[in-house]
């Protein structure tokens, strides 16, 4: 048997633990020379880069829908914080940074959240689908992304309504689990956040058109069985095409994902498994 963390022990080891990491991610905000984004302006850039919206309310598995009623309230209260960002030339976007603490007197509630490879509760849980959100669209365009986390070795729940491939998630956890990306362009960026009844929607935009434009495709998609246990398999690989030619200028794979299957095999498309 492998021994357990400190943060294993006890809630109280694991209270400790994350104190730890939050502190010591502030004062990594603190010395670390980044130039944080924190501008705001509630006119649009001229140029739209992309769109993308997610159903808020969504059947994951057992989890229950009250849960994801919750997580609405929370995407609203989070989204206030982003909205109209500007992310000028040289400058890092922080989700901690902007969104800060989410705690019940700031009006947030408990969602859904993944802790150790399971489902469970916490206040302020189901931001990762804000994350899931962002990240999508900058993939689609020149910023580079300089943190990124993800549940890339489990398969949690069965597909309903997915919209894009499976392993583009992301998982944030305040604020040691972040979600960074940084501006190397000659011009600024903006994301646009906001909630409707049904959807969380985003857009990307920028001061003036990009030379190339990117897309994100998947490949290799199936399902093995491994023992007593299921794995979900795919490649995703990102585009970039000249949009004044069409040509393709590079293909990249940006994640190979081979995630055990955690939820019953019935929901497994049987044409999928090899």
């Amino acid at each position: 048997m492998s021994r357990k963390l400190f943060c294993e022990l006890s809630p109280f080891t694991y209270r400790i633990s994350v104190t730890k990491e939050i502190l010591i991610r502030r004062l990594k905000w603190i010395i670390d020379n980044n130039n944080y984004a924190n501008t705001i302006i509630t006119k649009k850039l001229s140029n739209k880069v992309y769109t993308h919206k997610s159903l808020i309310r969504r059947k994951l598995g057992n989890v229950n829908m009250k849960l994801q009623e919750n997580k609405a309230v929370n995407l609203k209260l989070a989204a206030s914080k982003i909205n109209g960002i500007i992310i000028l030339p040289k400058e890092v976007f922080s989700f901690w940074k902007l969104v800060g603490n989410c705690t019940e007197l700031k009006g947030y509630k408990e969602g859904l959240v993944i802790k150790s490879g399971k489902s469970s509760r916490g206040i302020g849980g189901g931001l990762c689908q804000f994350t899931n959100l962002i990240h999508w669209m900058i993939l689609h365009s020149s910023l580079e992304i300089i943190e990124h986390h993800h549940h890339n070795q489990i398969d949690m729940f069965p597909d309903y309504g997915r919209q894009v491939p499976f392993g583009t998630g992301t998982s944030v956890m305040y604020n040691y689990l972040d979600y960074q990306f940084v501006n190397n362009t000659d011009q600024a960026f903006q994301l646009i956040i906001y909630t409707t009844d049904k959807y969380l929607c985003g857009e990307l935009r920028s001061e003036k058109s990009l030379k190339y434009s990117y897309h994100i495709v998947e490949e290799n998609k199936h399902f093995t069985k491994e023992k007593d246990n299921y794995y979900r398999n795919n490649e995703i690989y990102r585009k970039k095409v000249d949009k004044r030619t069409g040509n393709l200028i590079d293909k990249t794979l940006i994640k190979r994902n081979h995630s055990k299957v955690l939820y019953d095999k019935k929901f497994i498309p049987t044409k999928l498994i090899k």
